[in-house]
């Protein structure tokens, strides 16, 4: 089922496939870092698969869109945490997933969405789920801009740590990186 609706986010939306994987991969790698017992790890799996479920209610004429998104556009794509919450809720037996999809886009200074969480109210997968999201987002090409170079997306996590990014969280990714901790992307 989880690899149906991994399928499905995909297949709605072809220029972000892999992405799920790869978040997947990043992810784990900070949860591993951070110490994470394996039965966590197992429900980051799950939630950075379906982190973006929740687009499969937006237009496929919105998710591809190749400009900028007019207000209307951006409202409706921050609508995608709450109706995929409500689609891994409804599937039950998934609630671990809950947190990463829901909470995904929440930023550290408060201005994410859909609830403005901010610092440690913010839930730790979240926390981590957001920073190998947006990496691997800026890593990757998008209808709206050219992917940009894995040092270039290594700055910007460590420029945004403390207002995007929770700054323990940014620091274990960067130096992760650093380490070679990673998964290069393909």
């Amino acid at each position: 089922m989880v690899e149906a609706l991994a399928y499905a986010i995909e297949a709605r939306d072809p220029a972000t496939r892999g992405h799920g994987t790869r978040v997947t991969a990043l992810a784990e790698a900070i949860a591993v870092r951070l110490g994470w017992e394996e039965a966590k790890i197992e429900g980051l799996r799950l939630g950075a698969l379906l982190h973006d479920v929740g687009k499969l209610a937006i237009s496929v004429r919105v998710l591809a869109k190749p400009g900028p998104l007019d207000e209307h556009e951006v409202r409706l794509v921050r609508t995608h945490p709450l109706v995929g919450a409500r689609l891994v809720g409804a599937v039950g037996g998934r609630l671990a997933a809950l947190p990463y999809v829901l909470y995904h886009h929440e930023r550290w200074d408060g201005g994410g969405y859909p609830t403005g969480r901010a610092g440690e109210d913010i839930p730790l997968q979240a926390r981590v789920l957001a920073v190998a999201d947006a990496y691997d987002a800026m890593t990757s090409s998008r209808p709206y801009r050219r992917a940009v170079t894995a040092e270039r997306a290594l700055e910007e996590v460590e420029r945004c740590a403390g207002t995007q990014f929770d700054p323990e969280i940014a620091a274990l990714f960067v130096e992760a990186w650093a380490a070679g901790r990673l998964p290069v992307a393909s």
